[in-house]
């Protein structure tokens, strides 16, 4: 019995230096990583620590500069126009001349003053014209220069290559003075008609009729170049 027992005793002693061993041993792995660890931290200043509500407005402010970086324009690298840059001022989009302007011969006309005439008209054939019925007009232009639409007057009154308008014919249009009559005297005009029964249909009126300018500026130009309508 005396055996068994010194030898349980003998059990304890081995395990309890055992343990306290192992115990020894933790403490001092513990102890040389404590003193690594100390040796390589940086110590940090109290001044340079963030508090949370810095933290908080540090973060607001961090959104606030990304926002105002993603609404800021970015140069364009094709040079594409702006709206602004494709604008055209109202001023130059206005025309030149009123939109109610009359045109004649490829240019704008405007009134330049009223005269009573005695009007008359006449036909391009031999009952009309007798031997001088070529078709030629005092002014060599063709009868159907303007559509057969034009006015033999005294060049006195009206120089050949004038502008005039006669209420009740063509539409009341410009038309131009082609032509000379041996009684076309004074304030009369004949307008031509391309039939003689059309030309006996207008008979004869006093009416105002309106002489026309140019009103681009330009010269008057010469009337032999108003055009041809057959060519």
């Amino acid at each position: 019995m005396l055996e068994v027992a010194g030898f349980f005793a003998l059990a304890a002693v081995v395990a309890g230096s055992a343990a306290v061993t192992k115990e020894a041993q933790a403490r001092a792995r513990l102890s040389a990583l404590s003193s690594v660890a100390t040796e390589d931290a940086v110590p940090i200043a109290p001044e340079t620590m963030v508090q949370p509500a810095e933290a908080s407005e540090n973060a607001a402010a961090a959104e606030r500069e990304v926002v105002i970086d993603a609404v800021e324009p970015i140069d364009d690298p094709l040079n594409v126009p702006t709206v602004e840059q494709l604008a055209v001022p109202v001023a130059d989009t206005e025309p030149k001349f009123p939109l109610d302007t009359r045109w004649f011969n490829a240019r704008p006309v405007r009134p330049a003053r009223t005269i009573w005439m005695t009007v008359t008209a006449y036909s391009p054939d031999a009952r009309s014209c007798g031997d001088s019925a070529d078709g030629i007009t005092s002014s060599i232009h063709n009868v159907y220069t303007n559509a057969m639409k034009l006015v033999a007057a005294d060049s006195r009154v009206l120089p050949l290559g004038s502008m005039i308008s006669v209420p009740g014919y063509d539409n009341t249009q410009v038309v131009p003075v082609l032509d000379r009559g041996g009684a076309i005297k004074g304030h009369r005009l004949d307008l031509l008609f391309p039939t003689h029964a059309a030309a006996q249909k207008w008979g004869v009126k006093h009416i105002p009729v309106t002489v026309w300018e140019y009103a681009d500026g330009r010269p008057r130009g010469d009337f032999r170049k108003i055009r041809d309508s057959k060519n």
